[in-house]
């Protein structure tokens, strides 16, 4: 197991630079706290424990978590804690404009001067929608006091007409079905109500689904955390024993930077590969990353995903959902299977003190039409495909897992949306000069370009295409998609078109390549011609003039990189002191 020696206790804790003693200030700080009814003898030195809450009435997903925090709450006190519920920043991604994507890093933000600016020795992290995990993790990584994750859990099985409905990819189905003349409108507007029929997050391997599963193979959370259903009695009791724990991780100084190192994150993408997690991981964990001082890049993720098989048999890439997930063993079982193939750093240390390996070592598969075996995987070759390319110098993204086999090495006529507007005024165009063959290109969705990065890459297909009984195209964008969605589709190239990247360039009827086996991605024209094209390159998006939108758009960073600020970079990893009070 990694090195981690556990700090002598008792000892006096950050919290007693404001708490601890007979002076004005410490009178002050307790007088207040006490107007609330605690009991003096609770600020007698134990650990002051930040329960940092995303419940929101406007993040659905969340919307369940101030029960899951008094669970948490019961924990701490059992452990000798002193819990305080703390609400900090909810990016809801079906809420948020432009895209929740724009928000991560000024949570993160929140988040960090939260525990930097109050009385906090440790910090539970309750998450659940897409944007909440990486930004808490995020600003916890850059103060790096104790910390753990608790998420709230997936939301129970949808079903229509007796077929299962996966949130988010189903959406997508029924929507081109709608265009498609497959299915009507009034039957899509019944679906509705299937959709989403209990508290949670996306029943799918979704980027929620998805960025539970990453807290739990960083080490970030307890063993068997990811798949627990919100509804079930088994998720009160996670949170409950993730207060226990977080006391004693304070008492022991167990911090992030013990527990995220480059291993850590190995096992992260490798366990992305074998769930068929969504390509949102990918800047979520260059952010994580970035913020705790690890060296992560998109190669590592190409290097170690390429010959991890996907063995998860769940939407949007197969059959099933969250719900039979939990049910067959979860992600301590492919957790297992990862170590027994000699794809997992079993000595990585996680937040329970023991080694990742020590805590799955012994679990069991249930159900292997769920969990596969190796040799019955979805995709032999899982994990995010990294292309490269005049097209893409810095990278761009795709899900092998949720592409179609016989697109994965085409070469197609460019059909060109300069941005989201363009493409929503011409895909239901009758006249559009699109079939098949073609690839689509959508230009000036990016990190600066949106602003924000929205999940519009997989373009719905044009109506006329999708009555010839046409399900999949090569897609190709600088913007993402959601974890829930699936197709043949080239995401976060790099860089973006709004700060002048080779995708900028592209004209309708240029011939574009690609071949995910060799990750080529290829603009068939000459050098020269491309030169000429960027050197008259004017920039698409206006910068915006004010607020935040103008703090995101100039100091945002690619997406082969993060997607976070460039002035975080010199704080990144710094710790919290008690002089920081």
């Amino acid at each position: 197991m990694t090195a981690f020696t556990p700090k002598p206790w008792p000892r006096r804790l950050r919290s007693q630079e404001w708490f601890g003693g007979t002076g004005r200030d410490q009178i002050y700080h307790r007088g207040w706290m006490r107007n609330q009814g605690f009991p003096a003898d609770l600020f007698d030195g134990r650990p002051v424990i930040g329960i940092l809450n995303t419940w929101s009435e406007l993040t659905p997903c969340n919307a369940h978590l101030r029960d899951l925090a008094e669970r948490v709450r019961w924990g701490i006190y059992e452990a000798g804690g002193f819990p305080v519920e703390v609400p900090v920043f909810s990016a809801s991604e079906s809420a948020f404009r432009p895209t929740a994507m724009m928000f991560r890093n000024l949570a993160a933000m929140a988040v960090e001067e939260a525990i930097r600016g109050q009385p906090m020795d440790g910090c539970v992290l309750m998450v659940g929608c897409d944007k909440t995990t990486p930004s808490l993790l995020m600003g916890a990584a850059s103060c790096d006091l104790p910390s753990i994750v608790v998420t709230g859990g997936p939301m129970l099985n949808g079903y229509f007409r007796g077929e299962r409905v996966g949130s988010g990819t189903h959406l997508w189905k029924f929507s081109e079905a709608v265009k498609a003349g497959e299915m009507t409108p009034e039957e899509f507007s019944e679906a509705e109500a299937s959709m989403s029929r209990s508290p949670g997050s996306c029943n799918t391997m979704g980027t929620a689904s998805t960025m539970a599963s990453m807290a739990e193979a960083l080490g970030m959370a307890l063993s068997g955390n990811a798949a627990i259903p919100a509804v079930d009695s088994r998720r009160r009791m996670m949170a409950q024993l993730t207060g226990r724990r977080i006391v004693q991780m304070v008492k022991d100084d167990l911090k992030p930077s013990d527990v995220l190192t480059k291993h850590a994150f190995e096992n992260a993408i490798r366990t992305n590969g074998a769930i068929g997690g969504s390509t949102n991981a990918v800047i979520h964990l260059l952010g994580i990353a970035g913020r705790v001082g690890v060296d992560l890049t998109l190669d590592d993720w190409d290097r170690l995903g390429r010959d991890v098989p996907t063995i998860v048999n769940l939407m949007p890439s197969g059959k099933y959902l969250m719900e039979e997930f939990f049910y067959a063993g979860g992600l301590p079982v492919v957790i297992r299977r990862l170590g027994e193939a000699g794809l997992l750093h079993k000595e990585a240390l996680t937040v329970a003190g023991e080694s990742i390996w020590d805590q799955v070592k012994d679990v069991r598969n249930h159900n292997e039409d769920v969990i596969l075996p190796a040799e019955r995987a979805l995709t032999e070759h899982g994990g995010i495909a990294v292309l490269r390319g005049n097209l893409a110098p810095n990278g761009a993204v795709l899900k092998p897992s949720a592409a179609s086999a016989h697109l994965l090495k085409h070469r197609g006529r460019a059909v060109v949306f300069e941005d989201i507007d363009d493409y929503k005024r011409k895909i239901n165009d009758e006249t559009l000069d699109i079939d098949e063959t073609c690839v689509m290109v959508l230009k000036n969705c990016g990190p600066k370009g949106y602003p924000g990065m929205a999940e519009v890459g997989n373009m719905g297909l044009p109506p006329k295409v999708l009555r010839k009984g046409i399900t999949d195209m090569v897609r190709i964008s600088d913007a993402r998609m959601s974890g829930t969605a699936y197709g043949t589709v080239v995401l976060h190239t790099s860089p973006e078109a709004a700060v002048g990247g080779p995708l900028a360039v592209v004209r309708d009827g240029d011939m574009i390549e690609i071949d995910v086996e060799a990750r080529r991605i290829h603009l068939d024209i000459t050098e020269t011609d491309l030169a000429d094209r960027l050197g008259g390159w004017k920039p698409h998006v206006a910068a915006p003039n004010g607020g935040y939108a103008q703090l995101f758009h100039t100091h945002v960073q690619g997406a082969d990189t993060g997607a976070d600020f460039d002035f975080l970079k010199g704080c990144r990893g710094a710790p919290v002191g008690k002089d920081s009070h």
